[in-house]
């Protein structure tokens, strides 16, 4: 799949690719984000050297990253360089390359959730993320930090931007610091463990609002380690506060207590 991607790649693209053969004058190569596309790696564009053995720089089945040098539709070529591309163009490429097949694969789970067409699903929906955001990756990794409002200002439906929001927030780790402490939480009520289950759900979710991810799980009843990640350590603590505030008031007049430490 290659959401978003045109059918050719125009002059001067810089390209992932992955060697299919190797010949006697280059490679040829598949283009892994223009569905179907072939394209050819002269020995010439190989190395600004003397090529002695193309499969000294290339082999089949790797992935490589190429600079387009010239495409013509109407004969189905395109021609690819190895030597024009920059180490920095190489790393570039490869990371804006990962984020987009993370990107595709929320979609696609996001979609399948949704029980409808993952195509038409980024077309409707992928597409306003694309348009306010600048990439899918970027709008996703927007929700993870700051929730489903952040898709529903992009004009994403509010039950989409839900479920990718819930998506996004359990697949992408957000860069940053992450600080962490211990709750201790008891309950005689009957349903004791329920509504303690229920008042930590909330409680992570209130860290979205503050542009931080909270993680809470348990070590070992009545224990349970909560880990607070936001951009930097002050944003972090302001989050672990409002968590923490948010637990011990959720749970005033219930049947049982709850304390906090840092670890």
């Amino acid at each position: 799949m290659s959401m978003g991607k045109p059918e050719w790649p125009e002059v001067g693209d810089i390209v992932v690719v992955t060697v299919t053969r190797i010949v006697g004058h280059g490679a040829y190569v598949s283009l892994d984000e223009h569905r179907g596309k072939e394209g050819l790696l002269h020995i010439s564009e190989i190395s600004s050297r003397w090529v002695r053995n193309i499969r000294s720089h290339v082999r089949e089945r790797q992935k490589a990253v190429l600079q387009v040098q010239r495409v013509d539709p109407s004969k189905g070529q395109i021609d690819l360089s190895l030597r024009r591309v920059s180490q920095d163009d190489k790393r570039r490429k490869l990371e804006e390359w990962k984020k987009h097949r993370k990107a595709e694969t929320l979609i696609t789970a996001a979609a399948a959730k949704l029980k409808v067409d993952v195509n038409d699903f980024y077309i409707k929906r992928g597409t306003k993320i694309v348009e306010y955001y600048g990439s899918l990756y970027d709008g996703l990794e927007a929700a993870a930090k700051r929730g489903a409002e952040a898709l529903h200002e992009a004009g994403v439906t509010k039950k989409a931007s839900k479920i990718l929001a819930a998506i996004a927030l359990d697949k992408i780790v957000i860069k940053g610091v992450t600080i962490q402490g211990e709750l201790e939480i008891t309950s005689l009520a009957p349903r004791g463990i329920n509504e303690i289950k229920e008042t930590l759900n909330e409680a992570q979710n209130v860290a979205i609002d503050l542009n931080a991810k909270a993680s809470i799980y348990s070590l070992a009843s009545p224990k349970y380690r909560i880990e607070v990640t936001a951009e930097d350590y002050r944003k972090a603590e302001i989050a672990l506060g409002e968590v923490i505030q948010f637990a011990t008031e959720a749970w005033e007049g219930q049947e049982g207590n709850i304390s906090f430490s840092r670890s």
